[in-house]
């Protein structure tokens, strides 16, 4: 039987999410490594994934290692930088399910205030039937909770529900509770992943 419903990570499946490769472009890679090694930035960022605050996370943190405030603000001030660009092969695929009467729900370790920042420039992240944000509810993949809360809160059968993400743990977690996955390396993988499950035709999925 098909899915039912898909359900999209948002972080380098429909929004290239690469922070490394924006600071090292900025300050370069061994300055980048250090910023991040002495600061703690990534686990800052981890924080505000399971519910911190968005701003005040991060000028707490600059305050903290005043030889690295400008940096640290670069993750406030260019977080639209961070992530960019929008990966429109797979935009394209979530609109044509959603189209079809598929319904389709975001799945994403993401703040609530970073959420909220990301929607002035792509408002496409609004155009889902289901958000379930991590720093909203609190639960960040890959916690089994966060998959029960979906599966409670959309009613939907394990099974019937196909989840794409980029990440194995992620992956693994929702395998292990019996949800149908994708692990995405390539829109175009995607794409033949749904053709394969018969939610989309070869030329719906732009194959």
């Amino acid at each position: 039987m098909k899915p039912e419903a898909v359900i999209f990570d948002i972080g380098n499946v429909l929004l290239r999410w690469d922070p490394e490769g924006f600071y090292d472009r900025e300050i370069g890679e061994d300055r980048r490594r250090a910023l991040f090694a002495q600061t703690g930035l990534m686990a800052v960022n981890d924080a505000i994934d399971a519910g911190a605050p968005f701003r005040a996370s991060i000028e707490d943190l600059a305050a903290h290692h005043p030889a690295w405030a400008a940096e640290i603000m670069l993750w406030h001030d260019r977080w639209h930088d961070l992530a960019s660009p929008p990966i429109t092969g797979a935009i394209r695929l979530r609109d044509t399910l959603r189209a079809k009467g598929i319904p389709v729900f975001a799945l994403t370790n993401f703040g609530d205030g970073s959420w909220d920042h990301a929607l002035l420039r792509y408002g496409f992240l609004a155009d889902f039937d289901r958000l379930y944000i991590s720093g909203r509810l609190r639960l960040v993949k890959p916690d089994p909770a966060l998959y029960a809360h979906v599966e409670a809160d959309c009613g939907i059968a394990p099974d019937r529900l196909l989840f794409a993400d980029d990440r194995a743990d992620n992956i693994t977690a929702a395998a292990r509770r019996g949800w149908r996955t994708h692990q995405v390396e390539s829109w175009e993988g995607l794409a033949r992943r749904l053709v394969a499950e018969d939610l989309l035709t070869e030329d719906e999925a732009g194959l």
